[in-house]
């Protein structure tokens, strides 16, 4: 029995041994497995902070990168923008309509230049090309022989018309016929008859000068007027001179000269051609018998 006791206890203790020895060396295996795992730990450390190292310097760069970019495109917008918003400025702003250039336009920018038989002559055949025939406009033409030399804008009146009419003193001592003129100046309006019948008074002598516009004298008192005396130089509009024409008030039996205020412009820079009713009333005028009197060589015409 204690034979068997003690060869147990020895199996025992055997065990104990081996379990104490598998203890053991698992214990060793254990702790050399954990110095390795320790080891191979300590060689990951300074490999895993090198990565984490490169990947910091790699994010940095990158960051750098685009705020790089992101200030170059911030820059070139800055660049750009305004002249963007100046774009997109002009494109909402509403079109200016361009106006049309009127007469006083044209003429503020163009030289002025005295006015010459052709530019007479120009206006007589646009005004008849769609009244007359092609025949009945060829008579309206008129020669040269009819024309007064023409004002080179350095003349007075008075000085223009002693070169023009040289003999006056003459011609109006001769003239004695009532309802009638000798020397008839047509301009455009009530106020430039009055200037221009002011401006004649070193040339007229004692020649009668008489007022012939509309405006505050009725064409009865005109017609009286004319009748009673002998009347030298009528001044006045188209508008009134062709009416008293039309009313036997005023007949171009003595008309001689027929003095056009061709150069002279209104505040609007307008001739008195290119203001569409008088232009009309002039026509009508040279039609009333002042045309035929040219053809036949007893009226000429001169351009102020």
């Amino acid at each position: 029995m204690h034979a068997t006791a003690r060869g147990h206890s020895c199996a025992v203790r055997i065990v104990d041994v081996l379990v104490l020895d598998g203890k053991v060396l698992r214990s060793a295996f254990s702790g050399d497995a954990s110095e390795a795992e320790g080891e191979t730990q300590q060689e990951k450390q300074p490999i895993q902070k090198t990565n984490t190292k490169k990947k910091a310097e790699k994010r940095k760069r990158i960051t750098e990168k685009t705020v790089k970019a992101k200030k170059k495109k911030s820059e070139q917008t800055e660049c750009i923008s305004p002249q963007k918003k100046t774009e997109d400025e002009k494109s909402n702003k509403p079109k200016k309509k361009r106006k049309k250039k009127t007469i006083t336009d044209v003429l503020a920018t163009s030289e002025q230049k005295p006015g010459c038989p052709a530019d007479l002559q120009n206006l007589i055949t646009q005004y008849f090309s769609d009244k007359r025939s092609v025949i009945e406009q060829e008579e309206l033409k008129l020669q040269d022989s009819c024309f007064l030399s023409s004002n080179d804008l350095t003349h007075s009146l008075s000085s223009y018309l002693k070169q023009v009419c040289p003999k006056w003193a003459k011609i109006q001592k001769q003239h004695t016929e009532k309802s009638s003129v000798v020397l008839l100046i047509v301009c455009s309006s009530a106020l430039r008859t009055i200037e221009l019948i002011k401006q004649l008074t070193t040339f007229k002598g004692e020649a009668k000068a008489v007022k012939l516009f509309a405006k505050h004298i009725k064409i009865e008192e005109q017609v009286k007027l004319l009748q009673k005396g002998v009347t030298h130089i009528g001044v006045g509009t188209p508008g009134r001179v062709s009416a008293l024409i039309e009313k036997e008030g005023l007949n171009l039996q003595a008309l001689r000269y027929l003095v056009l205020d061709w150069n002279w412009r209104d505040q609007k820079l307008r001739r008195m051609v290119d203001i569409p009713e008088i232009k009309l009333d002039f026509m009508k005028l040279l039609e009333s018998g002042i045309l035929n009197g040219c053809k036949e060589d007893k009226v000429k015409i001169g351009l102020f």
